[in-house]
């Protein structure tokens, strides 16, 4: 079981290390953009732990066959917690509102023709060189021959109001920092040539026009100073319609030079460049226009954004040259009469998007296209990224150079296939990773090679409208979403409105024009989805999900916030689902700098609640003190610290709310009313959380007096709660 095989330490120092690099990792998660993923060793040591037999250290890197059993998740998103239950033998049972994550998990279990993939997606990348390629194509300043551009680069411009000419507004002119590249690359405020320094504290004068250079942009905080007339203006101003942009620097590939050259290349756009965008816009004004997006941006948490900057129409965040080459790419793809061909290469436009439109932005130190979901928003920024939408490779060796492109997002689908047919585990000995392949187990429905077939249901629809028998499942395993949380539905509008028109599926998934729906689970003002709805959902899909569980199964899910009223709606859920939690368990979910917790001083580690209707509990974590609530956390933080977790006060803090919302479960379950109203039942968990103390009891001890006292004698002030192997049953 869980609550005793899982190892904390085991799995935390793996789950850490997965989610810096998490598609070297897991690389079928490339198969397309989902956010927030969930470590993939993460649930693959809870299945281990849970049906499979041996210390988990011994079984994680061995293959398994555990046949028989059906796990549900009521909350797939990106399906992490079905593709691992799937490789190791399970059935599995998704379901989830969006269509876009209905799509992605189809895509990800799908079988694939891999070498007739790559034929085809080599066929069409040819096709699209003929036709646009030479659209990408500049002059190697150093040689004079043609050379293959990587990115442009684009300031966005605006017209003063006051005098009616429009400026530049730059946020800075340093294009490129010093850290992948021998020098900075600063653009000239006054001539807008490109110069390479050494110090961009001090970066001298401009080569060109010997004028001094600034790294400082004339665009700070909305506001920027028009430089023909004085006048303060404020952006942006959505009278004055869709953002304009202006090419300004270009970083290209040099085959012939590169051996000689060191760092990158950069260079101003001269009249051939220009001249390329003009013949792209004159090209698309004469196409056929079928898959270009007509749909209208809709109003939202997050969309709003775009509305103050001008945005009405989806086609309008892309530049023409990128209208076209997306346009043509679709009618290439539409003509594919292999139907899984054709939905992989559809799946690989609708994740294109991402790179080719003009709210990318360009990594002044990674030196590369960051994608349009690269901070989980509509981030609008002054300077934008395009990227070569062909993708570039190198000669050499044939590997994929930079980001953007077809090839970059095909190189990956392939890997990611690769992968479902033969995954590994990647363990770390010492400072080295080394993959370790499981042979016998594979990802998907279907494999050629392999003597059964898997079940596989996915549903695109609410899981509380499902029809599962009652004790049916043999596990849940979800990552619910949490409270205000990332607007999911609002951001996958933006690949949804190109996939629906290319991808073939028997349902009716592609028919509605948006991905939002009003049941969605999370909090929304424009939608007036509010914490009450939020509590109400949750309950519907745990009740659910509980009456088909067969009793004493496990029901897990993981959750962190860094708010405790946000853990309200959970309690609620369990208790109104006759759910006890028999064990909380802390995990690294996320990387630092994740939305839900940059800035925030929050957290990036997940707590696992492990719940049954049925079982046993260990005694010493039916602690009611903050004392006793610390005590627990300390044990938890040992345990993480011992898997190479370097922990902050936000970690510690929700590491100390699971503790606080499972001791609220075990408490209130007796005289729980679940008829009671929402407002009610919220608030006799507060009471709860309250009375016990909260976060601002328990941190008290935490000082450095307490955290260095020594384990034993903490303990023996605790006895009264039991021992280490003493259990209560539910």
């Amino acid at each position: 079981m869980i609550e005793k095989k899982f190892d904390v330490s085991f799995i935390a120092n793996l789950a850490l290390h997965e989610k810096q690099i998490q598609q070297n990792y897991r690389p079928v998660i490339a198969v397309h953009k989902w956010f927030a993923r969930r470590p993939g060793t993460l649930f693959r040591g809870l299945l281990l732990s849970e049906f499979a037999e041996g210390n988990l250290k011994d079984i994680f890197f061995k293959a398994h066959n555990i046949d028989g059993k059906i796990i549900a998740d009521p909350f797939m998103g990106g399906g992490t917690p079905l593709l691992e239950a799937n490789r190791i033998g399970c059935d599995i049972i998704g379901y989830d509102i969006n269509p876009m994550a209905y799509w992605i998990v189809k895509q990800e279990l799908a079988h694939l023709n891999l070498e007739q993939y790559k034929e085809v997606a080599r066929y069409i990348y040819l096709e699209l060189k003929r036709n646009i390629g030479h659209l990408y194509q500049t002059i190697c300043e150093k040689c004079k021959n043609k050379a293959h551009v990587k990115y442009f680069l684009w300031v966005k411009t605006y017209r003063c109001p006051k005098c009616g000419k429009a400026y530049d507004l730059f946020p800075g002119y340093l294009i490129a920092d010093n850290i992948r590249h021998p020098y900075c690359v600063i653009i000239c405020a006054s001539c807008g040539e490109l110069n390479e320094v050494s110090d961009k504290k001090k970066p001298g004068y401009c080569f060109n026009c010997n004028r001094l250079l600034t790294v400082k942009g004339n665009a700070l905080r909305n506001r920027s100073l028009c430089p023909n007339c004085g006048n303060n203006n404020i952006f942006p101003d959505k009278t004055q319609g869709k953002p304009k942009h202006r090419m300004i620097a270009i970083e290209y590939h040099c085959s012939k030079c590169k051996n000689q050259h060191r760092g990158r290349f950069f260079k101003k756009p001269d009249l051939n460049d220009l001249n390329n965008y003009a013949i792209a816009s004159s090209m698309l004004d004469q196409t056929d226009l079928r898959f270009v997006p007509q749909e209208k941006i809709l109003p939202g948490d997050e969309t709003d954004r775009l509305f103050r900057w001008g945005y009405t129409y989806y086609k309008e965040m892309f530049n023409k040259r990128q209208l076209l080459g997306l346009e043509l790419l679709c009618q290439l793809i539409e003509n594919v009469s292999i139907i899984p061909i054709r939905n992989a290469l559809a799946t690989n436009i609708s994740d294109l998007t991402r790179y080719q439109n003009m709210l990318c932005r360009y990594d002044t130190k990674a030196l590369k296209s960051l994608d349009i979901f690269s901070v989980h928003g509509f981030p609008v920024g002054l300077i934008q990224c395009e990227s070569n939408i062909l993708g570039l490779v190198n000669d050499d060796n044939g590997s994929v150079i930079g980001s953007g492109g077809w090839v970059n997002i095909v190189d990956k689908y392939i890997r990611a296939k690769q992968y479902c047919e033969r995954p590994f585990e990647t363990k770390i000995i010492g400072n080295k990773k080394v993959q370790v392949r499981i042979n016998g187990e594979w990802i998907g429905e279907f494999k050629k090679s392999a003597d059964k077939k898997k079940n596989v249901k996915l549903v695109c629809g609410s899981s509380t409208l499902a029809n599962l028998p009652t004790s049916s499942l043999d596990a849940v395993f979800t990552d619910p979403p949490y409270f205000a949380n990332v607007q999911y539905a609002e951001l996958m509008d933006f690949c949804y409105v190109w996939l629906r028109k290319l991808a073939v599926d028997q349902t009716d998934v592609f028919s509605k024009e948006t991905t939002r729906n009003e049941y969605e689970l999370t909090g929304n003002s424009t939608m007036e989805r509010c914490f009450k709805h939020f509590t109400e959902g949750l309950t519907n899909v745990f009740t659910h999900m509980a009456k088909a569980l067969k009793p004493g199964s496990p029901f897990v899910f993981t959750y962190h916030h860094n708010k405790i009223e946000a853990y309200y709606p959970i309690a609620v859920a369990l208790l109104d689902s006759s759910l006890v939690c028999s064990a909380t368990l802390p995990c690294p979910a996320e990387m630092g700098s994740s939305i839900h917790i940059n800035g925030t001083g929050s957290s990036i580690i997940d707590t696992v609640f492990v719940c049954r209707s049925t079982g046993v509990v260990s005694a010493q974590t039916l602690v009611n003190t903050p004392a006793g609530v610390a005590l627990l956390v300390q044990e938890d933080m040992e345990r993480l610290k011992s898997g190479g977790i370097k922990l902050a006060l936000g970690d510690i803090r929700c590491i100390t709310y699971g503790h606080l919302i499972r001791l609220a479960v075990w408490n209130l379950r007796k005289e729980w009313d679940s008829d009671s109203s929402i407002d009610d039942k919220l608030e006799r968990v507060n009471c709860f959380i309250q009375n016990i103390g909260g976060w601002s009891s328990v941190q008290r001890y935490f000082s450095d007096e307490v955290l260095s006292l020594n384990k034993v004698q903490i303990w023996e002030t605790q006895m009264g709660y039991g021992g280490p192997l003493d259990e209560i049953s539910f």
